[in-house]
């Protein structure tokens, strides 16, 4: 009957090769939790996903690809998360609700994340990834305490040297955090928090 067929060239449908990506890296990540990175293999990955190797070699050419896509993905959500908060709101609220994201996604995602700082010295790509990632997150960092009143510039006390100390610090205490519970977590992002607000001087 007329009208109960979506139109033509609909662009909200999926294409197949999306759905088989996704499924590979849902898998991927879900393996990384069940075996870890050296256990699991291209084909515990492809029958995850439901696919032949065969196939799975259309998208990936191995593991490592696989888990570097992830990364990708994973690091991509992160910063989508941040990056709107860290430029718009007031410098305290923009510094709470980054830590509250950064929880979130080290909550939802914490293996990949380890995974990538694990890597990130011996995969050159996924070493890429990640300072890339950083370097975002020193630049955000970076506006928040100048918009908090420190001086812009590179010396120690000043905003961007301040700001790349305080991207790294803020990755190492949510690596290990991560790796006891969902509590250490939030221990972290306080502590994270405090050590942040104090270095925008926004409380002493």
């Amino acid at each position: 009957m007329p009208g109960n067929h979506p139109p033509r060239g609909r662009r909200t449908a999926e294409r197949k090769g999306d759905v088989r990506e996704r499924a590979i890296l849902d898998t991927c990540e879900a393996l990384l939790e069940q075996k870890g990175y050296d256990a699991m293999t291209v084909g515990d990955i492809a029958q995850g996903a439901g696919i032949t190797r065969g196939a799975l070699y259309f998208y990936y050419g191995s593991k490592q690809e696989v888990v570097t896509a992830l990364v990708a993905r994973t690091v991509e959500h992160l910063w989508e998360r941040s990056r709107a908060t860290a430029q718009t709101d007031e410098p305290r609220q923009a510094i709470t609700a980054a830590m509250q994201r950064t929880v979130e996604l080290w909550n939802e995602h914490g293996l990949v994340m380890r995974t990538a700082i694990d890597l990130s010295l011996t995969v050159p790509e996924i070493g890429e990834l990640w300072n890339h990632t950083a370097d975002l997150f020193i630049t955000a960092i970076t506006a928040v305490l100048e918009r908090a009143g420190i001086q812009a510039g590179t010396a120690p006390d000043q905003a961007s040297a301040m700001a790349r100390a305080l991207c790294w610090m803020i990755e190492r205490t949510f690596y290990h955090a991560s790796q006891e519970s969902r509590e250490k977590l939030q221990e972290a992002s306080a502590t994270c928090e405090h050590i942040w607000l104090t270095s925008a001087g926004l409380i002493t």
